[in-house]
């Protein structure tokens, strides 16, 4: 019998999370706003690079260590951490990791060298997974007819946290300094350690299975489901372009051309938050089965936007229109690609998920590297060749998808 198949019959008699006739407004409110803070300590450092670099006496290459090292915690804690919302009770996991999460910042913030500034950045990254957790319990908790707008609803709250980030560390530092940054953040997480304590249902795990048994179903899922590979390899290109973009934009817009300050380029960054608007009506294109269209013009969108930015890179406001189109399209083809992960089968949920991110964020790393490198060695017109490429690339395989492949799957606990 293989591995997957042990891990289905035990997992029949766990509890399950009842019906519900619909989640409460004001939880979901509560689960994006919490999905939003956290990952958003993923994004803080970005714009004190700068600044941290003259504290600490660091080189600029040094000092970028802190952004990879955040980054590789967070893919730690995507491939250990939230596996572990199948194998725990949700609500118990979730503020455990919260609380280690506040540590982390506050260490961070009174960090008296770089070293220790770089462990706890790679710490609170590792923890700050606590979105990708919430996530997949939203759409446990949703009925099945609205498990698509529940998502959607729940992920524009982690995009909007995504985008807002380094409008807000650049603020923050400019009049308090870098410090109060990460100590300011450290206090909302113990706030919202105690409001998701007293806002969430008790949720019983949906395995029973060691751990070791879960991470290595982990990678069988990948094996038995052609569909989580295929949209997270979607979204890997999406992201790589987004990541790409947002990475080099704030040459362009601190250049000859534009001579933004800092401030200005964090900004520039709430333009983007507009296209978090759309999360909510992809989930509902997802709950109407228009998963497989959707996808399609999402990625045609995207490669027009970044022409779109090629062509208006002497134009504020088309260099603006193109990072809200580019913004949506990438937040539509995340919020399709996990309605179809979480249909794969419901008792491995917080298992889809991580395997779906931890693929996409490895493309988000590779894009926002290549970016960089494809900036520096032909401008901003190469980069947006690059961009463009990337999703039509997606596009051409969207094409090998036969149309059947996007229905909703009989599950497997059925």
């Amino acid at each position: 019998m293989s591995q997957s198949s042990d891990l289905r019959s035990s997992t029949q008699g766990a509890p399950r999370a009842e019906t519900e006739p619909g989640v409460p407004g004001r939880l979901i409110a509560l689960l994006a706003v919490a999905s939003g803070m956290t990952v958003a300590n993923l994004y803080y450092a970005q714009p004190l690079l700068s600044s941290l670099r003259e504290v600490f006496h660091t080189s600029t290459a040094a000092a970028g260590w802190l952004i990879t090292l955040t980054q590789v915690g967070y893919v730690v804690g995507m491939l250990f951490l939230v596996p572990l919302g199948d194998r725990l009770e949700k609500r118990g996991l979730v503020g455990a990791l919260l609380a280690v999460t506040t540590v982390a910042l506050v260490a961070a913030g009174l960090a008296p060298n770089f070293p220790v500034l770089l462990i706890a950045s790679l710490v609170s990254g590792a923890t700050s997974v606590v979105a990708q957790i919430l996530v997949p319990f939203a759409a446990s908790l949703a009925p099945d007819h609205a498990r698509g707008r529940t998502v959607g609803r729940v992920m524009s709250g982690l995009l909007t946290g995504i985008l807002l980030s380094r409008t807000l560390s650049s603020l923050v530092s400019d009049v308090a300094g870098w410090r109060v940054v990460y100590l300011g953040s450290a206090v909302l997480m113990a706030v919202l350690a105690l409001a998701l304590r007293a806002a969430l249902p008790q949720h019983a795990p949906t395995t029973t299975v060691p751990y070791v048994h879960v991470l290595r179903s982990t990678v069988q899922l990948v094996r038995t489901h052609p569909a989580l590979l295929r949209r997270g390899l979607y979204q890997a290109a999406m992201f790589g372009a987004f990541s790409a973009f947002w990475t080099t934009v704030s040459y362009v817009l601190t250049g000859p051309g534009f001579r933004y300050s800092p401030i200005g380029v964090g900004i520039f960054a709430l333009v983007g938050a507009a296209g978090a608007a759309v999360a909510p009506l992809a989930g509902h294109w997802a709950d109407r089965r228009l998963t497989r269209p959707m996808t399609g013009a999402a990625f045609v969108l995207a490669a027009l936007a970044f022409a779109l930015a090629g062509f208006g890179r002497h134009h504020i406001v088309l260099i603006a229109l193109a990072a809200v189109l580019i913004d949506m399209a990438v937040q539509t083809t995340l919020i399709l690609g996990q309605h179809t992960i979480y249909q794969l089968d419901p008792h491995a949920r917080a298992r889809l998920n991580s395997a779906f991110i931890a693929t996409f964020f490895l493309g988000g790393a590779l894009g926002s590297q290549f970016g960089s490198l494809t900036y520096h060695a032909g401008g901003w017109p190469a980069l947006t060749v690059l961009g463009a490429a990337l999703p039509v690339a997606a596009l051409l395989y969207w094409l090998t998808e036969r149309r059947k492949a996007d229905r909703a799957p009989a599950l497997d606990a059925a």
